[in-house]
């Protein structure tokens, strides 16, 4: 069991990813294939896929965070000291943390009003409350993983070590 957690905490945002990315593909080249050859499309397979890309953006976030994988500079920081960048990696995990924490509040109160009034997508008849509930999801993800990578920051910090660089999203 302790395998199977270690590994969906290692590679779950990168499975959900693929699985998305590829749903994605799939979905948008059916469609052109409907569209050109057999001049017919649907209106689910551009809402499934535009919805399907909202929820890769969110936990594809989530991933960045995990793998420090974000936009940054850093020149600065290979040159401060390891305890200085591994305060600023803390600094920068605080201040994610604290956005997150924002965003995943405001995000609950619009999922749970369409929840509450019912709102459905036209073409899809599904609840919206599904496509609105991507956001919470995706920043309780980055709130979990900034919370592991603050408490390795702080392991950083206290043992003087250089913190960790990082990793790819897919090598």
């Amino acid at each position: 069991m302790k395998k199977l957690l270690a590994s969906i905490d290692r590679n779950g945002e990168r499975w959900l990813l693929l699985v998305l990315y590829v749903y994605i593909v799939a979905v948008i080249f059916i469609e052109v294939v409907r569209r050109f050859v057999f001049n017919y499309s649907s209106i689910w397979g551009e809402e499934t896929a535009r919805y399907a890309f909202i929820y890769l953006v969110w936990i594809g976030a989530a991933a960045a965070v995990r793998d420090r994988a974000h936009i940054r500079i850093d020149v600065l920081l290979q040159l401060m000291r390891p305890r200085l960048r591994a305060a600023m990696f803390l600094l920068g995990d605080l201040l994610m943390g604290l956005f997150a924490i924002v965003v995943f509040y405001f995000s609950v109160k619009f999922f749970m009003t369409a929840i509450q009034f019912g709102s459905v997508i036209e073409g899809l008849r599904v609840m919206r409350a599904w496509v609105l509930f991507a956001v919470p999801f995706g920043f309780a993800l980055v709130l979990l993983r900034v919370a592991q990578s603050i408490i390795l920051d702080l392991s950083a910090l206290r043992a003087g070590h250089a913190p960790r660089a990082g990793r790819r999203l897919f090598d």
